[in-house]
């Protein structure tokens, strides 16, 4: 391919993103983005046009990843095929790396086959999966829901000996929460502590809402112990799950419980929380209960939002006396409560 140089005769658009290249970038990396921000896949082939640049320029190392990192902060659609393409480049230097950071940019965009393609290319060119690899790889899977090479992955790490860390970790509890095997994946949990090991907030939390979900009080507590164990201070949102569980369960009195907790500890009720009791009581069929309950928070200025409205809304509407909810109202409101259902 001849090396033709990007003329005038461009769109707006396309001068105005080549005039915000990095003033600091090589000209030699400006000429490849120019024409990169150019390319037309009807009119050129990309593999022959970075071709053409190697033999002209002569880049090293650092120009492609000054390249790569250009079209990275662009979120350029090019990104991975021009990165597979510098692969074999002999000036790019590849290592291992460079494979695992493709592989792994697949993944995010859920991209299997073609992160699978990378893997085995890059085990054709004789480099050896390392432990940062492997656990992208079992990332990859946990976010796609392939349980089984999620496991198979990470039983690879352990039989090659490599350290687990925090994310490996993580990415196959995670994969076993979005299998429906929340035992499973606490399992691990408590495989990780002995190893001192902590999860992040957002694994405890998918563990913590996998047993909320089913009512699973003992699992959702034991979660929920653990989160703090770890150092990790319970905000609104996990108490609201660890009420849920109570709720889900028939247990309301430990589901209020929880939630004048939560209160003791300085945290404010969310709508969320507020709607969560009121569910639990329904469940219950406490209504007297949750009258009272929404009178003391009424008196201790927690309005009730939209979520805890509908939710009361559709208990009242199931007993037939949304008419007479204000009513009713009134008369458990021995002071100036006023709460008006929606309709």
């Amino acid at each position: 391919m001849r090396w033709v140089e990007i003329g005038p005769d461009i769109t707006d658009a396309q001068k105005q993103a080549i005039s915000q290249l990095p003033p600091k970038m090589t000209k030699r990396c400006k000429a490849l983005m120019k024409q990169i921000i150019c390319f037309s896949p009807q009119e050129t082939n990309l593999s022959l046009l970075l071709v053409a640049w190697v033999k002209i320029m002569k880049p090293r190392r650092a120009d492609w990843l000054s390249v790569l990192k250009e079209l990275k902060t662009l979120e350029h659609p090019l990104l991975f095929e021009v990165a597979e393409l510098a692969l074999p480049e002999e000036s790019f230097e590849a290592n291992i790396r460079d494979y695992t950071k493709i592989i792994d940019g697949y993944g995010k965009q859920n991209r299997l086959q073609d992160a699978e393609n990378i893997l085995l290319t890059m085990k054709k060119r004789g480099f050896t999966c390392d432990q940062i690899t492997l656990t992208a790889l079992v990332h990859m899977y946990s976010k796609a829901g392939n349980l089984k090479r999620a496991e198979e992955t990470f039983e690879e790490m352990k039989l090659l000996g490599l350290p687990l860390d925090k994310r490996s970790y993580g990415s196959i509890i995670m994969a076993y929460v979005r299998a429906g095997m929340a035992d499973r994946g606490e399992s691990l949990l408590r495989e990780m502590e002995a190893e001192q090991i902590y999860a992040g907030r957002e694994v405890y939390k998918a563990l913590l809402r996998a047993y909320s979900t089913i009512g699973d009080t003992k699992g959702a507590q034991r979660v929920f112990d653990a989160i703090q164990f770890a150092g990790i201070t319970p905000d609104v949102k996990l108490c609201a799950l660890l009420m849920n569980a109570y709720g889900v369960a028939g247990q309301s009195e430990k589901a209020r419980c929880v939630f004048e907790n939560l209160r003791r500890v300085g945290l404010e009720p969310s709508d969320k929380c507020v709607a969560v009791m009121l569910a639990a009581y329904e469940k219950d069929e406490k209504l007297h209960k949750a009258l009272n309950f929404l009178i003391d928070m009424e008196r201790d200025g927690i309005m009730v939002g939209k979520e805890a409205s509908a939710v009361l809304v559709g208990w009242f509407r199931r007993l037939g006396v949304v008419g007479e909810v204000e009513a009713v109202l009134r008369e458990f409101a021995t002071h100036e409560f006023k709460y008006r259902v929606p309709s």
